[in-house]
């Protein structure tokens, strides 16, 4: 395959909970979730083709030492919220898994050293079916879930995504997905202060992913906690920022850009594309 068919790699925000089968606010409101469906649903034809596979890279399976590939051949469903009507219970997403697929990652990351598991039970989260439902709602393209690796460290992430980018040779889109701001304490609140702190922060990562070099961003991004302004956008923990480092390793020589940006109660949130 020639560069110019190489798919690109995309961090996505997921949004919150299972938002996309909830009535929606007015966007003028500043809590809608609407801008976020309008630009999943352009993913399809930035990609230009129906790829043979899309790997999710999901900051809601961070539970794990290494990181572990879903082996399933038909994903269930994992509802791993709380507290929302019992329609958002009934949600399905049946597009197949790919145990073809899952084998092939693990043989990228075994050949760059990084040890990894695999796991034929777990269900689709909500951070794999929620925008994959708004994004590519036939589910008639194979989806193959990995997980994070518990520590969460940055450089482990990139280095896994580097071992991943021949996926993008072999017609498998790799999308990363969680939030580039998320916390939950501070979401809801009015607080100018802190809201300056999710501008900044959300421009540093915006100049961070698109620094000329593979060598610059990563450097940058590595030391992403000592940003004054990083720890109070991703509290408690940095799960839903993690995928970013696994998309901006597997982007290899291909800098990123920012190709969405809104806010939520004032806050904004990003995604990014390698490629």
């Amino acid at each position: 395959m020639s560069v110019s068919d190489r798919l690109p790699v995309l961090f996505i925000p997921h949004g919150g909970g299972p938002w996309h089968v909830m009535p929606q606010q007015p966007v003028s409101t500043g809590a809608s979730w609407t801008p976020l469906s309008d630009y999943l649903k352009t993913i399809a034809k930035t990609v230009g083709r129906k790829p043979k596979a899309i790997l999710v890279v999901t900051g809601h399976w961070d539970d794990e030492p290494v990181p572990t590939v879903s082996t399933a051949t038909a994903p269930g469903m994992l509802y791993d919220y709380y507290g929302f009507p019992p329609n958002t219970y009934e949600i399905k997403y049946p597009a197949k898994g790919s145990p073809e697929v899952a084998k092939r990652v693990r043989e990228l990351l075994a050949a760059a050293g990084i040890d990894s598991a695999e796991n034929a039970e777990r269900g689709y989260d909500h951070g794999v079916f929620v925008p994959m439902m708004v994004a590519f709602p036939d589910a008639d393209i194979p989806v193959v879930m990995m997980s994070l690796q518990r520590d969460l460290d940055a450089a482990d992430h990139i280095a896994i995504g580097k071992a991943l980018a021949p996926l993008r040779d072999e017609d498998v889109l790799i999308i990363t997905s969680g939030m580039s701001y998320h916390n939950m304490r501070m979401f809801g609140r009015q607080d100018e202060a802190h809201v300056k702190q999710a501008i900044r922060f959300d421009d540093w990562l915006k100049e961070a992913v698109a620094k000329p070099t593979p060598a610059e961003r990563e450097e940058t991004l590595e030391s992403w906690e000592k940003n004054p302004d990083a720890v109070a956008c991703h509290f408690p923990g940095s799960e839903h920022l993690t995928p970013l480092f696994v998309a901006e390793g597997a982007g290899g020589k291909d800098p990123g850009k920012a190709v969405f940006t809104t806010t939520f109660l004032g806050k904004p949130y990003s995604a990014f594309q390698f490629g």
